[in-house]
């Protein structure tokens, strides 16, 4: 088992035992106990009390963070050349189509998030392989297959992230950097919880959220309130 360094110790020593913590507590420790030289990205960790094995029981979709992720977010506009003008004033990094998908056919994804339109999207299929398991896929219910290239290239400047419940029932976000106030990372929390509430399955049958851990990079997690209002 790996040893602690000093600092590991002292970030444990200040989490109570057994203790959970509300979001607003839990967001303000996070940041007493993060250490790093570099912005830290802060990650929630919900698991839910759900069977991604079955289809109804998927749990998938979008939120927009009131204070961004704190991640300067690249862009891919994969679009025709009529959409070309509105994708660059919204401020995607890149765009393109045809050269762009040579270069991801080479084994290039440098990008975040890739936004594109229906018509395109049948160029994107073959590319699966490469994009599916970076999780670069544009997909219609994320928003990122659009006709409003620009709209959905400005949300995601401005902190809208997607989400999936992984196979083991949890979902990871990123809500926010160490730098953040403690009431800008409880705000980005709150938002994502909410939002997860919303998306409850019908068919999921007793306890919804199962447990909330807040963490940083390289810190201890915190155990959070999984009651949320």
């Amino acid at each position: 088992m790996a040893r602690l360094t000093k600092k590991q110790k002292e970030a444990a020593a200040k989490i109570e035992k057994g203790r959970i913590y509300s979001v607003e507590e839990a967001s303000a420790l996070i940041k007493e106990i993060t250490n790093t030289k570099f912005d830290a990205s802060i990650d929630l960790a919900v698991r839910l009390g759900v069977d991604p094995r079955k289809a109804n029981q998927m749990v998938r979709g979008v939120v927009s963070l009131p204070h961004g992720t704190g991640k300067d977010v690249k862009v891919l506009a994969l679009v025709t050349p009529d959409k070309e003008a509105e994708a660059k004033e919204a401020g995607a990094d890149y765009v393109g189509l045809d050269e762009y998908l040579d270069k991801i056919k080479s084994g290039w994804t440098d990008v975040d998030v890739i936004i594109t339109m229906p018509s395109v999207m049948g160029k994107l299929g073959p590319l699966g392989r490469v994009l599916g398991p970076r999780g670069l896929m544009p997909n219609p219910k994320t928003g990122t297959v659009t006709m409003d290239v620009a709209k959905a290239v400005t949300e995601v400047k401005a902190g809208k992230i997607d989400f999936k419940v992984d196979k083991t029932g949890i979902v990871h976000a990123a809500i926010g950097k160490a730098s953040f106030s403690a009431d800008k990372i409880a705000g980005n929390a709150n938002e994502l919880l909410q939002t997860l509430m919303k998306l409850k399955p019908t068919t999921a049958k007793g306890t919804y959220v199962k447990s909330i851990f807040m963490s940083s990079t390289m810190s201890p997690s915190v155990a959070v309130d999984p009651k949320i209002g």
